[in-house]
């Protein structure tokens, strides 16, 4: 039985390996998990949230390169390396757009960055805020690779440190509709009944509820914050599981290797867990691949509507929402950047689930 388990598994990893779109795409998703969990670390701006504002410099096209000075803060902050490289760096040093500099004795003149052919305003500063009256060093040319936002920020960061809310989320949303639906849908498969009638009734009244009409009153009773959307997103996908696992184990309770356990006195929940499961999961990995997508699209959907992750947090949908006015006023890329970050992961997560179901049907 273990061998034929085995000669199962690898037909389903040989025939996957086979289909591009899907290795492809699982190469993808491992890429942006990476940059997911190591966001801070990639980002030009790594500050946390990538809420570095310059609104002098704001909404400038991709690649836009400014002469930036950044003012010391006298203000000490104690951060290790594991929190800088997780949760960004707690910056409070002052970064100063400026146009122009040059340095008269012990005194460093600058003219602040104006847009639109303006003129900025010139200041001074005495050398000694520097560490060693050394001002030139805190002196550099900066350049945006995508652009600055409305505010200033660097956009490139924010879409780093954005997708990890949107990468993140399915995780978590996955696995509690996993936790709930695969026992919901055990129970009823297995006892029917009226233990089968009562939950196929939850089921059926959480389905006649509109999604996003239900995640929102969720989240509002939850309360807005960055958990609680991943959990009312993990709480709305959970019927779906449920069904599909209830169909599943009807249609295999009655199979010989059931009914051999039966007699051999094994326990419901060894006989769930250990003999049912285990054979039906194959549907289970497919959907569970397309509602990695679907609570992407739903977190998004939360934050352009601005119930989703709160500001300053960076999040692709809040991104949409802050821009997508840009459109019409000569700068969509603010917009449509996340938009095909978006785009692109959703897209990722079905090629896969479609690569899994071909691969996982064993009939052909």
């Amino acid at each position: 039985m273990s061998s034929k388990s085995s000669s199962l598994k690898q037909l389903a990893l040989q025939k996957f390996k086979k289909n591009f779109w899907g290795v492809f795409s699982l190469c993808f998703i491992g890429f942006v998990g990476v940059v997911s969990v190591f966001a801070y670390a990639f980002a030009p701006d790594n500050s946390q949230y990538a809420n570095q504002m310059h609104l002098s410099i704001h909404s400038k096209r991709p690649g836009y390169t400014v002469t930036m000075l950044t003012i010391p803060s006298e203000l000490k902050v104690n951060q290790n390396m594991f929190d800088k490289l997780f949760f960004g760096k707690k910056n409070t040093d002052s970064e100063i757009p400026i146009s122009e500099y040059h340095i008269d004795g012990e005194t460093l003149i600058y003219t602040e960055y104006a847009s639109d052919g303006l003129e900025g305003v010139k200041k001074t500063m005495e050398l000694s805020r520097f560490p060693n009256s050394d001002a030139v060093s805190f002196i550099k040319e900066k350049s945006f690779l995508f652009g600055t936002d409305k505010y200033g920020r660097d956009l490139l960061s924010r879409v780093l440190v954005g997708a990890r809310i949107s990468f993140f989320i399915g995780f978590v949303a996955v696995f509690i509709s996993l936790v709930i639906g695969i026992f919901m849908g055990s129970i009823a498969g297995y006892f029917g009944g009226k233990v089968d009638a009562v939950i196929m009734w939850i089921i059926n009244v959480t389905w006649s509820i509109p999604t996003l009409l239900l995640v929102i009153a969720i989240t509002l009773a939850l309360g807005k914050g960055f958990w609680q959307v991943f959990i009312a997103v993990g709480l709305t996908m959970w019927v779906e599981v449920a069904r599909v696992v209830r169909g599943q184990i009807i249609s295999t309770k009655e199979m010989q290797y059931v009914t051999a356990a039966r007699a051999l006195g094994f326990s419901d929940y060894r006989i769930i867990t250990k003999h049912i499961l285990p054979n039906i999961m194959a549907p289970v990995i497919v959907i569970s691949a397309a509602n990695f997508a679907a609570a992407i699209l739903i977190e998004s959907g939360l934050s352009f509507l601005g119930i989703g992750a709160q500001p300053p947090m960076a999040s692709w949908g809040a991104m949409i929402k802050d821009h997508y006015n840009y459109i019409i006023l000569g700068k969509p890329y603010l917009a449509l950047i996340p938009g095909l970050c978006i785009m692109s992961l959703v897209m990722a997560f079905m090629l896969i689930g479609n690569a899994l179901r071909d691969a996982l049907d064993v009939k052909g």
